[in-house]
């Protein structure tokens, strides 16, 4: 009961965490970033501004609900503890969703302290969006299996030489690097917006357009590759075994990529109107969850060796567990 309890309130901040991200996208989409000046954790010098523009009630309201989730990814660590023994793999996946939202945090105020927002459109603002985005990634990620660990999910067994530890662990990596490179095309869009298709075709392919207009082309040939890769380690992962919990997350994947490949390829097609870029997000979240829980899923299974194939051995264990019993 107990665990079933921490696992609903595990989603439940998830899913609070997924809104706090569309908020933030909308922050900087609507240029809202420099709300609060570069004072942080400050706004404009001042716990609660007078007299607030809309764009400081923006950013105010980002940072406000960014604390609430810091507020419950702690509250989430401390029933981690108190409720599951020591070394429990729950306790692991809450402390590193408590080390990636505190990452998170510093990531934000790094953009507002060396005042990269609004307009600025250097690399340095790049590298720390698509920085920022990747954490993330990794935050929901973990808090994803921290959930599912609290209704008894399994120990993942990592094997050399084996399919679908090596398939799922690129397609994870594709997927981190796809999503940095959708985090600079989409500052792109924001800063350099283009009156119609042609004309942004055209930006995309000229030498003398700014490197963030350059750079925002790469997003959909990645896109493709992630998703190719997606696919093939959710098939695999359904051969590989009778896990309904498997069959379950990939056919999740088989809906959702080729969905989130037509949203993406319509942002492009109505030139990334906002509302459009906050499907196009949560697309990408609900991605990204789906492949982290059906990859738990398939590496918690046991696996027969097979000749040549040598497992991650602990002194006492055929293979290694990311958390013990």
């Amino acid at each position: 009961m107990k665990s079933s309890r921490f696992a609903f309130f595990s989603w439940g901040v998830l899913a609070y965490t997924l809104a706090v991200i569309v908020w933030g996208a909308y922050v900087r989409a609507s240029g809202s970033g420099a709300g609060c000046g570069s004072h942080w954790p400050l706004c404009n010098g001042d716990v609660i501004p007078r007299d607030p523009q809309l764009k400081t009630v923006i950013e105010l309201t980002h940072r406000l609900t960014s604390g609430v989730a810091l507020l419950l990814v702690i509250t989430l660590f401390a029933w981690a503890w108190r409720a599951f023994p020591r070394h429990h793999r729950v306790r692991r996946g809450a402390a590193l969703s408590l080390l990636f939202m505190v990452t998170e945090a510093l990531v934000g105020a790094g953009l507002v302290l060396f005042e990269l927002v609004a307009d600025n459109a250097s690399m340095a603002r790049a590298m720390f969006m698509a920085v920022h985005l990747m954490n993330t990634f990794l935050l929901i990620g973990s808090i994803s299996l921290t959930a599912w660990w609290g209704l008894g999910g399994g120990s993942l067994r990592l094997r050399l030489n084996d399919g679908m530890t090596l398939l799922a662990g690129v397609s994870l990596l594709a997927m981190l690097i796809l999503a940095a490179s959708g985090a600079v095309a989409a500052l792109g869009d924001t800063l350099y917006p283009s009156a119609s298709l042609a004309e942004a075709l055209k930006q995309d392919l000229s030498p003398t357009s700014h490197l963030l207009i350059q750079l925002r082309v790469l997003h959909p040939l990645l896109a493709v590759f992630a998703s190719f890769l997606v696919i093939t380690t959710a098939v695999y992962a359904c051969q590989s075994t009778q896990s309904t919990a498997v069959k379950r997350w990939s056919v999740a994947l088989f809906v959702l990529v080729p969905v989130q490949m037509g949203v993406g390829a319509l942002n492009v097609t109505l030139l990334a109107p906002i509302w459009l870029q906050f499907v196009h997000l949560l697309l990408a979240d609900f991605v990204w969850i789906a492949l982290v829980l059906m990859s738990a899923s398939a590496l918690s299974q046991p696996a027969k060796a097979t000749t040549g194939e040598r497992a991650i051995t602990a002194p006492d264990a055929s293979t290694l567990s990311l958390s013990r019993e």
